[in-house]
């Protein structure tokens, strides 16, 4: 399963008053392991930035004025999305903007043609009801390191997603590639012994009917406490 950790900086709150996009930040997933490919771009809005979003992201006009618009870049954007599930938290939020900006450009199609949708504020609203569910609050209650979040920043924030998300639905907990799996990595390397090809071939072991009842009652298990996101039970269906 390919999925997108998406979140974008913008102008302001609404893109019915004219507010654009002025950051994209993509994390890939590849069954739930990052593959090191990513999408970034700061975009030009063409448009003043709100004193409030500038105190939020900390992105200015000035820093914008040579960077592409959003029409530059669409296509690179749409390839990278197409066919995967979007991971965003608040994702009415981006989504909005997304559609906005495809809409300037005359294109009536959702983002959503292009790809699902996965709301991870929902998700935690979902798992954790009446408490505090934003991006700060779920690193915080998963252990995820955000102590470079001074400000918030699309490339930066999606990392952190994607390793609140991760925690969230019961699977890897970090983004890291290096350390200690590139540790074992080595020793597993190393440790490699050819086997003759005449050896006699491992008996393959089929699952009884009890054996394979058990294991779809674990997966159910698994679907309660995910909030319904049990990635083996919908690589299944």
């Amino acid at each position: 399963m390919r999925q997108i950790v998406l979140d974008t900086e913008t102008t302001g709150l609404e893109p019915a008053e004219g507010h654009r996009i002025i950051e994209i930040g993509c994390i890939e997933l590849d069954n739930r392991r990052p593959t090191g490919r990513r999408f970034h771009q700061y975009l030009q809005p063409d448009r003043p930035i709100d004193d409030g979003a500038v105190e939020v992201h900390g992105i200015t006009n000035d820093f914008l004025a040579d960077k592409p618009r959003f029409a530059d870049v669409v296509e690179n954007f749409l390839e990278f999305v197409r066919g995967a599930e979007l991971i965003i938290h608040n994702a009415p939020f981006d989504v909005g903007f997304l559609n906005h900006e495809l809409r300037l450009l005359g294109q009536t199609e959702s983002i959503a043609l292009h790809c699902g949708v996965l709301d991870t504020l929902a998700l935690a609203r979902k798992l954790h009801p009446g408490q505090k569910n934003n991006l700060d609050a779920l690193c915080k209650r998963y252990s995820v390191d955000n102590s470079r979040r001074e400000l918030h920043g699309a490339l930066l924030d999606a990392e952190i997603l994607a390793d609140v998300y991760l925690a969230m639905t019961g699977g890897q907990v970090t983004l890291s590639l290096e350390g200690a799996a590139g540790d074992a990595a080595r020793v597993a390397t190393s440790a490699i012994r050819r086997l003759p090809q005449e050896r006699t071939h491992l008996p393959v072991l089929r699952a009884n009917a009890a054996e394979l009842a058990e294991h779809s009652a674990w997966l159910d298990n698994l679907d309660a406490a995910s909030g319904g996101v049990c990635v083996w039970r919908r690589l299944e269906n």
